[in-house]
């Protein structure tokens, strides 16, 4: 706890020195305003840094809505991403304010005439004030700018970009009649922030046109509440598959984040919640399994309530009900909304579960995802937040989210769309993609 405390005030401290060179740079942009080259300047700009701080830690460390800590974090990281651009220029700055006093002071200063009286009270030569260069810092706040721009042009174009992931599953023990199946994987829907049906309806039809034999929904089909799937209940029934749809519940379907009168209205939308899965059509597995058959030969499919490793997520799920009666099947997939399930409990001590099927990051909508670069904000909460992990025997996909929630956009990370083809063997490329 200690150590904890201390890594969190060493962090906060450095931001806050960050913040004050920030000020400087801003003033020597804008030398002629005078309420920039004030006290009462500083004063905001710092509380303002201390409150997005606050803000940082209390979306990592305390139990609110997922939606507002995601926004949180997201302001957060793109003040900072805007304020180390400007830092980048400042200290060029600094350097060329460094360099130009040097070569004064190194300049050989021509010798006066013998003859020339040299009074006593002369004062000795000093090097002039070097000001900062305007242009260079107006420059890189401009340059600072750029990551809001690409988020307010990601807000209108990214969020129904749907990217059709493909990847190879090899497994260990897999049956020769499952061997070439297509597996599809969509995750966290987040109906309530949907607001363009017809591009919704589009991310169906390019999961539909890829054909999977079988579909897996790995959670969160509301933001809150259970009317929220209202008017695109018609559009997810569309989602079907000849070996079947399964999906599981994840940390927003349960309600926790909504205000109910009593026990009973809570209780009443998870109700309405799981019915809306069998209207569509999907196997809701809820601490439960199902074999999954192929010409005699079958495999498990297995699924589990919400489990979190972090706290302010409910720990819904019970693996031992899951995994009962499993013994003699051969393979078993495991769905499970959140990742840190995976680590926490699915590695120690389910060593039979041979693939895991997560969401619940959506790589926080904010980042860089490349073929073999990935990075996110995310990845200081999660140590899987997007893509591919193996483990010895075992593996554990995260599906970066087909909606969204919070900040109505995605920069670099976009609404994903998982095709797996299962293979029997090993995978010759064991890492995330």
């Amino acid at each position: 706890m200690q150590a904890k405390i201390l890594t969190v005030t060493l962090i906060s401290i450095v931001l806050l020195l960050a913040d004050v060179y920030v000020i400087s740079g801003i003033r020597g942009a804008f030398p002629k305003w005078r309420f920039v080259q004030k006290k009462s300047f500083t004063t905001v700009f710092l509380t303002l840094s201390v409150l997005l701080i606050i803000a940082l830690y209390v979306g990592v460390y305390i139990k609110i809505n997922v939606g507002v800590r995601a926004a949180l974090m997201l302001v957060f990281f793109l003040q900072a991403i805007v304020k180390a651009v400007f830092v980048l220029f400042i200290f060029m700055d600094d350097i060329r304010r460094f360099l130009k006093r040097l070569f004064i002071r190194n300049k050989k200063q021509p010798e006066p005439p013998v003859s020339a009286p040299v009074a006593e009270t002369e004062p000795e030569n000093k090097l002039p004030v070097i000001p900062r260069s305007e242009f260079l810092l107006k420059a890189g706040l401009l340059a600072g700018m750029v990551p809001l721009a690409a988020m307010g042009y990601s807000s209108m174009t990214s969020v129904y970009d749907y990217q059709v992931r493909r990847r190879k599953l090899y497994l260990l023990n897999l049956p020769k009649k499952f061997d070439g199946l297509l597996l599809g994987q969509i995750s966290d829907i987040h109906s309530g922030s949907f607001y363009k049906k017809k591009a919704v309806l589009g991310g169906v039809e390019m999961l539909l046109a890829e054909k999977p034999d079988l579909i897996f929904f790995t959670g969160d089909l509301v933001n809150d509440i259970a009317p929220e799937m209202r008017d695109y209940q018609d559009i997810f029934s569309k989602v079907k598959a000849p070996l079947g749809v399964f999906s599981t519940l994840g940390n927003h379907d349960y309600g926790d984040y909504a205000w109910w009168p009593d026990a009973a209205a809570k209780k009443k939308n998870l109700d309405d919640l799981k019915a809306t899965h069998k209207n569509m059509g999907w196997d809701l597995l809820m601490n439960t399994h199902r074999r999954l058959k192929v010409d005699g030969e079958e495999i498990g499919i297995l699924g589990i309530e919400n489990w979190a490793a972090i706290s302010r997520f409910p720990r819904y799920g019970r693996m031992d009900l899951a995994t009962k009666n499993t013994d003699d099947l051969p393979v078993k997939l495991l769905l499970s909304h959140d990742p840190s399930h995976w680590r926490a409990e699915v590695l120690p001590k389910y060593p039979q579960i041979d693939a895991m099927f997560s969401g619940h990051t959506h790589g926080m909508q904010f980042g860089v995802r490349m073929e073999e670069v990935q990075w996110s904000p995310i990845k200081y909460v999660y140590n899987e937040w997007a893509g591919h992990y193996h483990e010895n025997n075992q593996q554990l996909y995260v599906n970066v989210g087909y909606g969204f929630i919070g900040y109505t956009g995605r920069i670099g990370i976009l609404p994903e769309i998982t095709i797996f083809e299962l293979k029997a063997g090993h995978d010759p490329n064991p890492a995330w993609i």
